[in-house]
């Protein structure tokens, strides 16, 4: 097809940017720190700024690109050039992913709809309505399987690589859609069933729920083998919720494999199960991740949920090595529980320091309360689920600035 040079104009500008800044020695110096820290050696806490549900606020956002498919790699370019103006530790890694094709069942993931009840004003939230509302309804779901459509990818890649693969290396990324979130039951289990039904379930159809997780259990660990077993994996399928380096496992590099699901980093969470019991969890829904998380090198656990009272059932995981502490979770008790044994994954509140106005001492408060809470765990920093930055994107590398006084004390 004839590419559109306006388009291809904007592309290759930003790739020369991206591509210096990724070619700077601070990149290297990210992934020791990022390396060694991950391997539960003390180096200074390192700091992620997850900002992008706020992305829409930032001057880069606005896309001057025409044709979808250069919009989606021109937003790449510009959030990853904006989060290096930031400062935080976050890696920009000198390629660039193009999304291999995947083939999904007809209706989604699980061959069912999932649709949602929209709110009635802009922002407001929205109700599950599931597919599966009654209990004979589970005979509608598909059992999974990784197709990759080779036509499609290969002419993605190619128009990429024929616009900027003399600028930057062009990484396929044939990850299984079954991958992170997509592939952790929790996500979609609530998707399917709506997640009040979900909690009325392990009461009242404990039994129907089992054959249901099982079913998806044994999907997602069938897509993952089919994937490793073509050749599908590689070192771009890494995935923690921070940066995927650890000195156990081959560090993330394009076009690189087949590997292994042992050479992987992989992230897994329950937030639906959020306020479900520690004993409940463990048994409608641990159960069934650990058999896919066990074939991965390394395992990130938890988002947002809070896991404060769960530390020991995720310590079942033989391979875990990094957990979430978010805004909800006792903080000296999650440290005290984790100690040096993982990588204790602070995610301070960003309506406290962030999203509702920016003040300077409150900042300065919260993280070092948090640090001298947990000031002899192997700390990192992430502040995500940033909604808004009230149009002020300069917050971003301010809070930066702010925490890394105060976290380098405690390196």
């Amino acid at each position: 097809m004839s590419e559109n040079a306006h388009d291809i104009a904007i592309i290759r500008d930003l790739a020369k940017r991206y591509a210096e800044i990724a070619a700077r020695p601070i990149q290297d110096e990210r992934r020791d720190l990022w390396r060694r820290h991950n391997s539960l050696q003390r180096t200074r806490p390192l700091i992620y700024m997850r900002w992008f549900a706020a992305w829409n606020e930032h001057p880069e956002s606005k896309l001057q690109c025409e044709d979808p498919f250069w919009q989606s790699h021109e937003r790449f370019l510009r959030m990853h050039i904006v989060q290096d103006w930031i400062e935080d530790d976050y890696i920009v890694e000198p390629w660039i992913p193009q999304r291999a094709s995947v083939k999904l069942p007809e209706h989604g993931r699980w061959g069912v709809p999932y649709n949602r009840i929209r709110p009635a004003e802009p922002g407001g939230a929205w109700l599950y309505d599931p597919p599966l509302k009654r209990l004979e309804d589970i005979g509608k779901l598909a059992s999974p399987r990784h197709v990759i459509d080779e036509e499609a990818t290969a002419r993605n890649v190619a128009r990429l690589t024929d616009a900027i693969g003399d600028i930057l290396t062009v990484a396929v990324d044939r990850t299984p859609a079954y991958w992170g979130f997509t592939g952790d039951i929790s996500t979609d289990i609530a998707y399917i069933r709506g997640l009040e039904q979900l909690m009325w379930d392990m009461s009242d159809n404990p039994e129907w729920l089992h054959r249901l997780l099982a079913h998806m259990r044994d999907g997602v660990l069938s897509v993952h083998a089919e994937a490793e077993a073509a050749g599908d994996l590689s070192l771009v399928s890494h995935i923690n919720q921070a940066q995927p380096y650890a000195l156990e496992l081959p560090d993330p590099a394009p076009n690189s494999g087949p590997v292994m699901r042992k050479d992987l980093w992989q992230f897994c969470a329950a937030q639906e199960f959020a306020q479900i019991s520690p004993a409940m969890h463990d048994e409608f829904m641990f159960q069934y991740q650990i058999p896919i998380l066990q074939h991965f090198g390394l395992v990130a656990y938890g988002c947002c949920e809070d896991l404060t009272d769960k530390i020991d059932m995720v310590r079942q995981l033989p391979n875990l090595r990094r957990i979430a502490v978010v805004p909800m979770a006792d903080v000296a008790r999650s440290a005290e529980l984790i100690g040096t044994d993982y990588v204790f994954s602070w995610r301070p509140n960003p309506a406290d320091v962030m999203c509702c106005g920016f003040d300077r001492d409150r900042i300065r408060r919260i993280i070092r309360d948090g640090m001298e809470a947990a000031k002899d765990c192997i700390v990192d920093i992430t502040l995500k689920d940033v909604q808004t930055i009230e149009h002020e994107p300069w917050r971003l590398r301010e809070w930066v600035r702010i925490v890394r006084d105060i976290t380098d004390d405690y390196a």
